[in-house]
């Protein structure tokens, strides 16, 4: 009997728990757990100034190298525009110069600028290679046309054409960079380029020349041009800098 009556209650016990837990409430679903919030936009540092009122519009990026061209010349004039600057894709081989200035290499595809005239020149055989003061010369012509621009009127074409240099830069891979600061940034890294009178040793492991002291070969590619010209070119170029980047940001250069 106890074999059939046991069987029975446990049925019976089995089903009333069952009853009991479906009269229970469900267990509350999991916490929604909020998705992270998306980093901050960097804080725009030197902001570019409004642009003055312009009767012609600004042409579209891509079709953007006659307007350029006609403001280099309005600087420089047509012959020493076509004899130092690369003028096709003009916005977008200044944007990436500017940008990899601060860096180790600048890309020649598109560099702005054409090369220095002339070969690079040293002296001594050997490991007793020193750079030779006759280079500082085949830069006296970047230097004098910088020496006639007029910074003001510069900065005004600049802040013109802004818009296009913005929208290249962002697309190089930069969506929330802002160009101005990179350029700002770009101008103070050639500032602090080092000041070394005399010459300078050299070693030649290719075919390329090289700093022989690792510090200095591992500067910024502007940084390195800025020494290549000599103390005195570079002196000169740093006064112009220094008056292009107080017109640009309202600020003195760092010291």
């Amino acid at each position: 009997m106890w074999l059939v009556v046991l069987p029975v209650l446990g049925g019976i016990a089995a089903g009333f728990y069952y009853w009991q837990t479906g009269q229970q409430e469900p267990p509350p679903p999991p916490p929604v757990t909020a998705p992270p919030a998306p980093p901050p936009e960097p804080p725009i540092r030197h902001p570019i100034k409004e642009a003055a009122p312009s009767e012609k519009p600004l042409p579209a990026l891509e079709a953007s190298d006659d307007a350029m061209v006609e403001a280099l010349s309005g600087f420089f004039g047509q012959k020493a525009v076509q004899e130092f600057f690369d003028v096709k894709e003009v916005v977008r081989r200044f944007v990436v110069t500017v940008d990899n200035l601060p860096r180790r290499k600048v890309p020649l595809r598109y560099r702005l600028l054409k090369p220095v005239a002339g070969q690079f020149l040293a002296t001594g055989e050997g490991e007793n290679n020193l750079t030779n003061p006759g280079n500082y010369r085949r830069y006296k012509s970047y230097v004098l046309l910088a020496d006639a621009v007029d910074t003001k009127k510069l900065v005004a074409v600049y802040t013109r054409f802004y818009p296009l240099f913005q929208q290249e830069y962002m697309n190089l891979g930069y969506p929330k960079g802002y160009f101005n600061d990179r350029l700002v940034e770009a101008i103070d890294d050639l500032l602090a380029a080092p000041e070394i009178p005399g010459r300078i040793k050299l070693v030649r492991p290719k075919v390329m020349y090289q700093f022989a002291d690792l510090a200095l070969e591992e500067l910024s590619a502007g940084q390195k041009i800025m020494i290549r010209m000599g103390v005195e070119n570079a002196a000169r170029i740093k006064a112009r800098l220094r008056e292009v980047r107080q017109e640009l940001t309202g600020q003195a250069s760092p010291p």
